[in-house]
């Protein structure tokens, strides 16, 4: 099966209530687990490439890699996307050298400013058979070169996104309901803590979900910054070394909530590092006589 769009996958996953796993890639041994893991549960998977992932691994790298993850598994359905696309020339790049989706983030520039950039990448995309990923609102914390402080982030306010999606023509749209970027999403203050002093985050604004739904019936809607922060991980970073105090990410239940309203896309990345550092971790220090990577 070549390459797809994520058209199909996300009316199947809106029809059924459910949200496609989005997950970012950067290397060889990434690609493989993640692909592996979708064939063996035969699931759909948009494996996801940033900017910084581009110029840490070259283009052509990571295409080749993910030509071979088709190969390796005819059956499963697998969508190449740009993440966090910055620019129209950025985006271009993507869709000439063979992504079958990207997302241009102009949600940090004015609403019309927003909607002429979005405008611009979706016509070109649409010209070539390529979806567009848009944004409206903001989200805190740092994924590559996107870094937005807490208390500068903004919710996507529903009022807006009939006029932007209409004017733009975007394939999907990210909203900002209260996840954010990294391992560390959010503050201790903006948080409580359970029995065992682990931070518990400030619950999402299922309120903007649900009223973005209303106005946008049927259309896919996507969630960044939706990394779970698996507490197991973080655990055995610090143990083998690491210093990760207070990291804490969004709750499962809450995303297979939204997913069960209208989200269609998860963005993962966070616990993808963390469990390929913390093995990494616990591995060579337990085998210190060790230093082949293959093992």
């Amino acid at each position: 099966m070549p390459l797809v769009t994520t058209t199909e996958m996300f009316k199947k996953a809106y029809d059924g209530g459910y949200a496609i796993g989005a997950f970012n890639v950067n290397n060889m041994e990434i690609v493989q687990g993640i692909t592996e893991a979708a064939g063996e549960l035969r699931s759909p998977v948009i494996l996801q490439v940033s900017k910084g992932a581009r110029a840490y691994a070259n283009h052509t790298y990571l295409v080749k890699l993910v030509e071979a993850a088709i190969i390796e598994n005819p059956e499963i359905p697998i969508a190449l996307h740009l993440d966090h696309g910055d620019t129209f020339e950025l985006c271009k790049s993507c869709i000439d050298g063979g992504f079958t989706s990207v997302m241009i983030d102009a949600s940090s520039k004015s609403f019309e400013e927003n909607i002429a950039l979005t405008k611009q990448v979706v016509e070109y995309a649409h010209d070539h058979g390529v979806v567009v990923e848009a944004e409206l609102g903001t989200l805190a914390g740092i994924e590559d070169e996107v870094v937005v402080e807490s208390g500068h982030e903004s919710y996507t306010r529903p009022e807006e996104v009939e006029e932007f999606v209409s004017r733009t023509g975007c394939d999907s749209l990210a909203i900002a309901i209260g996840t954010s970027h990294g391992a560390y999403k959010f503050t201790a203050a903006q948080c409580t803590r359970n029995e065992d002093g682990i931070l518990v985050p400030p619950p999402l604004r299922f309120d903007v979900l649900e009223e973005c739904i209303k106005r946008l019936p049927g259309f896919p809607i996507v969630l960044h910054g939706s990394s779970s922060v698996p507490q197991e991980f973080v655990k055995m970073i610090n143990e083998y070394g690491g210093n990760m105090p207070d990291a804490v990410g969004i709750p499962e239940e809450q995303l297979r909530h939204a997913a069960e309203l209208a989200v269609c896309k998860i963005n993962i990345d966070s616990d993808i590092r963390l469990a390929m550092t913390g093995n990494i971790r616990k591995y060579f220090a337990e085998h210190p006589d060790h230093f082949d990577p293959r093992q």
